[in-house]
């Protein structure tokens, strides 16, 4: 799984039967600091995110592994809405920081 910030939607009124009825974001991969470093992927939304939200998001086969995109031609799915990491001890996000300290993502 890799880390990633909602940035957008996508909105397609024609598409395969199979992938009707999802819906499908943005997502732009950041590293464990909240620095954005790779590029774009459209993921299929398993958990109800929002534009805005930090996401932990699989591409590949693993994208296939959710109830919902379950044998579904998806190649990108997001699976969890992030609270919060830390590593060795340092908070590095938490989703209900106060606004006065600032966006880390």
């Amino acid at each position: 799984m890799l880390l990633g910030k909602v940035v957008g939607t996508v909105v397609s009124t024609r598409k395969d039967p199979k992938i009707a009825g999802l819906k499908f974001m943005v997502v732009k991969q950041i590293d464990v600091e909240g620095v954005e470093t790779g590029s774009y992927v459209i993921a299929a939304d398993a958990v109800g995110a929002g534009v805005g939200e930090v996401v932990l998001y699989a591409t590949g086969s693993s994208a296939r592994q959710t109830v919902l995109t379950d044998r579904r031609p998806i190649d990108g799915a997001i699976m969890a809405i992030v609270d919060l990491w830390e590593i060795n001890g340092e908070m590095k996000y938490h989703k209900y920081q106060d606004v006065d300290e600032g966006d880390k993502t």
